[in-house]
């Protein structure tokens, strides 16, 4: 098993754009996601982003877009779990989130991507895995749930 990479797949019975839209427009990727988003993805934009979910309601990150392939890919780099306010997570490596679509019988299949984390110090780096893999399954849940309704 990879501590490096996590990676989780859903089929989502709506059309690839519909989909594209969901990732790449900051107000329904916030919706969904559970942030409020300000600026707009684009290549080497940085978008800041504070999330609105709760428990974690006013803890900031910054996402920062590396590709955009129209109605493809989607990827930006973060700092994973970082949700302890007193720590500069600044200095720290970053993994690497992608977001791919392809269109299947019935839908589009969503594969989405993190690795980095063997680059993360020790001391957060299962963590920071195993918090953002459970992240993951549950975010996959929201945009399924956003982009059918």
């Amino acid at each position: 098993m990879s501590t490096d990479r996590i990676e989780k797949k859903i089929v989502l019975r709506v059309p690839r754009s519909r989909v594209w839209r969901a990732l790449t427009n900051a107000e329904e990727f916030g919706a969904w996601f559970g942030a409020k988003l300000s600026g707009s993805f684009a290549p080497a934009a940085v978008v800041k982003a504070v999330i609105t979910s709760k428990g974690y309601e006013g803890l900031t990150f910054d996402l920062e877009v590396e590709r955009i392939e129209p109605e493809h890919r989607l990827s930006y780099r973060w700092h994973p779990a970082a949700i302890d306010q007193k720590v500069d997570y600044s200095k720290e490596p970053t993994t690497l989130v992608e977001f791919v679509l392809d269109e299947v019988a019935g839908g589009t299949e969503l594969t989405v991507t993190e690795s980095g984390f063997d680059r993360l110090p020790a001391g957060r780096r299962a963590d920071a895995f195993r918090s953002n893999s459970e992240g993951w399954a549950i975010q996959l849940t929201n945009i399924e749930r956003y982009v059918a309704a």
